[in-house]
């Protein structure tokens, strides 16, 4: 099949590279020239394990290119797949929709055959619809279909997410729209992995439900890991005593600074947004997005305090800034509100991240970047673990604590065995333990 990518960003990118690896032929559509031409070199602008050599692969077969001319590009499509950003709108919380609407108008003046207009950007209920009105009306005798097919990649294993998905949801109007799209998943459906055909508003829905569930399992877990330390229990063996149910499972049951990333921020507060739009307010939600905000405050408490509330003059190490490990996505990041404020109380704080430092020297301009551990834990007086890289988790605690000038550690990713650290010389303190 014929399909064209609009952006190239994190979600363009990573299925345009995954469809042509499908065998289809695939064109990335961007206005940045740069980018396009460092895309062309094989080069890939965001750090995804694998992403590069899938990437590079497809180039080299001929089934992938990058392009300037969004015109081309969609005229020759069988499915256009809207890729763009979604970011949260100022002053009120909600998606803005800038680029997915002006993407729409510039498709509508490209079309030429029949052809399915397909979503793939986290976009509020009812956005699909606006998208055929447009559509529509730019151009009146366009032949086409809309479909929603929201993406569930996480950063870090996203190809795998794409190639062996737990699921595929497309939201579609009409047999032939469903027809093109099972052609587009062909390949997974002979892997049998499951589709789901609903309704546009249902898709849209999907989308917004899940990530706004997997982050209130987050945030109840560290609102549990608090109470925790209050009455003595141990968060990690509550965490597994509670996902050996199965209706509970294990995963998102890890307490730590609070969530962050591209993703749950911004969809948890235009899901918010859309149920005070209908007067169907979604409470749970709008706890969850106040409860995660307060998370990372209380994290700078607990380095405070472990620093007996004096941080000024000494030397911190903080080791992880990235929301998350196998990323270099800074994106509300806890570390964006747990450093400043070490800064700003009058701590000298070092970093050393594997990929956080290309975003991060920009966001966080007054530390100290460190290329390895041993530099940044050097005579500090402790040492922060916010990211549970690998790199972060076998550490020598003796030898750690013998760098320090003065071994204090704060693991807010529970990754050490507190009766060790202790062994070690640290006075430690992690997240509901």
């Amino acid at each position: 099949m014929q399909l064209t990518m609009i952006g190239t960003g994190y979600v363009g990118l990573v299925s345009g590279v995954c469809f042509s690896d499908f065998g289809h032929d695939v064109v990335c559509v961007d206005k940045k020239e740069a980018k396009i031409a460092h895309l062309r070199d094989g080069k890939v602008p965001i750090f995804e394990p694998g992403l590069q050599s899938l990437l590079a692969r497809n180039i080299a077969s001929g089934r992938l290119n990058f392009s300037l001319d969004l015109g081309a590009a969609v005229g020759d499509a069988d499915a256009v797949f809207i890729g763009v950003g979604t970011p949260t709108r100022r002053g009120d919380g909600h998606a803005d929709l800038t680029y997915v609407f002006d993407a729409a108008r510039e498709i509508a003046h490209a079309l030429k055959g029949y052809t399915v207009v397909v979503t793939k950007s986290t976009v509020p209920v009812g956005t699909n619809r606006e998208i055929a009105r447009i559509i529509s009306e730019e151009n009146p005798t366009a032949d086409f279909d809309v479909a929603s097919n929201p993406e569930f990649l996480r950063e870090g294993a996203a190809i795998e997410d794409f190639m062996r998905p737990d699921r595929i949801v497309v939201g579609v109007e009409t047999e032939r729209a469903r027809d093109m799209m099972a052609r587009v998943y062909r390949p997974l459906a002979l892997r049998e992995a499951p589709i789901i055909y609903t309704d546009l508003e249902s898709a849209e829905m999907i989308k917004y439900a899940a990530n706004a569930f997997l982050a209130t399992k987050i945030t109840f877990i560290n609102e549990i890991a608090s109470l925790c330390e209050k009455v003595g229990a141990d968060i990690k063996l509550v965490s597994k005593g509670m996902g050996m149910d199965n209706r509970i499972g294990d995963k998102f049951l890890h307490a730590g600074p609070g969530y962050g990333g591209s993703c749950f921020p911004k969809d948890t507060k235009a899901l918010a947004r859309i149920g005070q739009e209908y007067a169907s307010p979604v409470e749970i939600v709008e706890a969850v997005i106040d409860i995660n905000d307060a998370q990372k405050r209380r994290m700078v408490d607990k380095v405070m305090e472990l620093c007996d509330d004096k941080v000024n003059g000494k030397k911190i190490a903080v080791l992880g800034v990235t929301f998350k490990p196998n990323t270099d996505d800074m994106r509300n990041s806890p570390s964006l509100t747990i450093i400043p404020a070490l800064v700003g109380a009058g701590a000298e704080v070092h970093v050393v991240d594997p990929q956080g430092r290309k975003e991060g020297e920009d966001l966080l301009p007054s530390v100290i970047w460190q290329e390895d551990i041993s530099s940044a834990v050097e005579n500090a007086e402790a040492v922060v673990i916010l990211t549970e890289w690998n790199e972060f988790r076998g550490l020598d605690l003796n030898r750690l604590a013998d760098a320090m000038a003065d071994p204090r550690m704060a693991d807010l990713r529970n990754i050490y065995d507190p009766a060790e650290a202790v062994a070690a010389g640290f006075r430690y303190v992690s997240v509901g333990r």
